[in-house]
Order: C-alpha cells, then structure tokens, then sequence
C-alpha cells in the first residue's frame, strides 16, 4: 500500500525536505514544518525524555535528526507519522522483514500478546506499522461482534406514558406535577450499553481519522454501523476500572486489551501523556530483554528454570555503628538461570552491535564487564559462569572465541543472539568452548 508516512531505520537520520538537495547522502526527508517542531523538541529544557528518542546531528553541512534505540512511530503535527524500525544488524534488511521481526519481538510484551502473526499474510506486512496494528485491532472487535456484542441490565429513568419499574417519587413531583398522565419511573433494561461495549466503541471513533488503509477504513465502517446503538464512553478510565467480563465472555480480552491501548495513554493514536510524548516508541533494550527471556524460557530443559529481573543482591553494605547499617545499589540482572533452586548463570542482554573482530577490544564495554563481575560475585559467589547477549549481525555471528576469565573458578562468555520472525531464534553457542557452558538449553 502506497504511504506518504516516511520510514526510518533505528539510528537513521532525518532530514528536513528543503535541505536535501544541499546534500549527497540518502536521509528520510520529513516536511520542514515537521522536521522544525521535532528539533524543537530536542532542545527544549526540560524535555529530556524526548532527547533521549531524538537528537540533533550537523552533518556535511545538513540539520539532521537521529533516531535512537526506540522503534515504533513518531507522531508530527502535519497528521503524518514517521515509522521507525528496528536494525538487527542486516544492512541490507527490507523493511518487512525488520517490521516482521519487531512485531514478532513486540509479542513478548505483556500488553502486545495479542498480536496475531500466524494468518498475517505479505499484503499486510507491507503496511505501516500503524495500520498493522490498526488492523489487528479491528480484526480483534469484528471477532466480538461475529461472536455477538453482549448486554446487560442497565439502570434507566425515564419520564414515560406508562408506569414501567419502581416510580421515582422526587422525580414525580419534580417533573410532573402539571402532567399527570406521565409517570417519571426507575427500571432495569437489557441493553448493550454496558462499559466494555462503550470502550471498544470510543476506541473505534478514536482510530478513525488515522488508517488510510481502504480495508480498515471498510471494516472501520462496518463496525461503526454494529455499534450504533451503545454509546461512546464519557469516561474511559471509570468504564475500565468498572468492567465486569462475565463467563463465557473471554473473546472480548483481545480487543479490550487493544482499546486499552488505544485509550489508556501508551497507544499508538494518543500524543497526550508526559511532555505531550510520543507513546508508541519502544525501547529496543527492554524489547530485546523480553523477547529472549521468553524464547530461553520454552527452551530450557528439565530442571533448569529462568529468573527475571532479580533483585534480592545489593552492592554495598554501609556500616555506621554494629546496629546501624543500609544495604546500597541493587544489583538487578537480566536474567539467571537456575538448576534446582540454584543459580548456575546470570545472563545479561545488550542491544549493541559489535564486531568480534575488532581490535579496539571487540567493541566490547568496560563497563559492562565490571557489571558482570558484580553479579558474580553477588548471585554465584564467584563460581560459575556469565554470559552477555548481544543480537547477532554480521560482523558478529558467531561467539567470540573463548572465554573472559575473572579467575579459576569465574569465566564470562559474549554470545550472539540470533533474532529471525519464526520461532527458531536461539543463543548461538560456542562449538568447541574451552570451558563447560551447559546452561540447560535444549
């Protein structure tokens, strides 16, 4: 499908469109309307947050604007949206396959599972990521309304012809004490106007002026015309905190959890939030964390068992007096893997590229390894073995040979992750380490 939103790689350059003939290189240009109120956000005080998805670069005599480690879409004033798609290191990767693979990624997060990939076909994938998610949206609602909107029992009052329920005395008297034929009654109705149908509703009316896809736009209209009779929300974060799914209802998780999205703040459509953000940028660090947490997760043997997010080893201890003493710096691994209870390797994931043949030290940071001593030191009592992750690319495809000794008994491993859109992405593991590294992988 055709598009007038631009694309953008991670760490890509934008460029406005009245300087790109000034220049030789190939940026993704963005009206200058645009360009100007994305510079402005960068160099507004107090807008770090945005300075950390968007900086400025000078460049060849250009005004550049670099993406950072976020993929996901960048909102601008002119109503367009600028894509911005992971690079997992193929140079020459197409932007389906990066969009594929984001996607695939973006299904480990708690709030995307919903992503349906299986019945995803080529046509779609060639669509921007909006109207990707736009799409499973509406495809997740069309499966409500197929499997049919339910209703509940509604308090209602009415001033009606014919007594109907409970009549409301304060509102006889207030309404028709000149009318005596009408009845102002309290009765309960069977309707569909119950909170989880008005949120899908409010969601639908809210994505409407974004799709430019004729088959969502159609769709978008068929689903107007089922909803006509529920009424939007007045207030969404009221009608949420009081949604009641009855049994038999779990085919509208799904598109609850989408309208959620849409609704709640950290969607696609809204530009509201801190600092007015955009709120569909992903940072590809927790991204990456997530989806190989998951992916060892259905790949550990027997026995073994995966540990998130730890938290229970501090750095330092300090001591004032015998009964005075505050334990300091959390040392939070990404990832331990454990064998009956006992950790045997604490995994640490970096979304970074590097180059196993590099002289400068294979890119690798110092820092890092400091990190990575601490966690040995706390979590395996400087016995056993480390490892960082890194996604692989072509400069670093298989693990760097050999292994990075703290001492005898504590060695750190660097591994690449390969990342594909089908479920075989895996750790690759050395073929012939000089030292065991049996972390229970199948």
């Amino acid at each position: 499908m055709a598009s007038t939103n631009p694309t953008v790689f991670e760490f890509g350059y934008l460029c406005s469109d009245d300087e790109a003939n000034h220049t030789k290189k190939q940026y993704t240009t963005i009206p200058k309307g645009d360009f100007e109120y994305l510079e402005k956000r960068c160099l507004t005080e107090g807008d770090a947050y945005f300075n950390k998805l968007i900086q400025p670069r000078f460049k060849g005599g250009c005004r550049l604007l670099q993406v950072k480690n976020y993929a996901g879409v960048i909102f601008v004033p002119s109503g367009r949206h600028i894509e911005v798609l992971p690079k997992t290191g193929k140079d020459q990767q197409s932007e389906e396959e990066a969009r594929q693979t984001l996607l695939k990624m973006l299904q480990t997060l708690g709030e995307f599972r919903h992503i349906q990939l299986e019945n995803v076909g080529q046509k779609t994938l060639n669509m921007p990521l909006l109207e990707i998610f736009i799409s499973q949206f509406l495809k997740a609602v069309n499966h409500v309304v197929k499997r049919g909107l339910r209703s509940d029992y509604v308090r209602q009052q009415d001033n009606l012809l014919v007594k109907k329920g409970k009549l409301n005395m304060a509102g006889q008297l207030r309404h028709n004490s000149v009318l005596k034929h009408r009845f102002y009654c309290e009765f309960d109705e069977y309707v569909q106007n119950r909170p989880v149908n008005r949120l899908l509703k409010t969601a639908i009316q809210r994505i409407q002026g974004y799709t430019r896809d004729h088959l969502n736009q159609k769709l978008l209209r068929e689903l107007q015309f089922a909803f006509d009779e529920v009424p939007a929300s007045i207030s969404p974060k009221q009608d949420f905190d009081s949604i009641r799914l009855d049994r038999g209802m779990a085919y509208y998780q799904p598109s609850l959890a989408w309208a959620r999205l849409i609704l709640a703040g950290s969607s696609p459509i809204s530009m509201k939030g801190q600092a007015e953000a955009p709120s569909l940028l992903f940072p590809m660090e927790s991204v990456f964390e997530a989806f190989v947490a998951k992916t060892l997760q259905d790949q550990l043997q027997n026995g073994f068992s995966l540990r998130t997010q730890t938290r229970a080893e501090k750095l330092v201890t300090h001591h004032v007096e015998t009964n005075n003493q505050r334990d300091l710096f959390t040392l939070k691994p990404d990832l331990m893997i454990e064998k009956d209870g006992k950790p045997i390797c604490i995994l640490d994931t970096k979304w970074k590229r590097i180059d196993s043949k590099s002289i400068n030290n294979f890119d690798l940071s110092q820092a890092d390894f400091y990190q990575m001593f601490a966690y040995g030191q706390k979590y395996l009592s400087g016995s056993g073995n480390l490892a960082l992750l890194y996604p692989k690319t072509e400069l670093f495809s298989k693990p760097i040979k050999g292994c990075f000794k703290f001492s005898d008994k504590l060695s750190l491993w660097v591994l690449p992750f390969e990342i594909v859109s089908t479920d075989k992405s895996k750790i690759i593991m050395p073929e012939e380490p000089i030292f065991p590294l049996d972390i229970g992988l199948s």
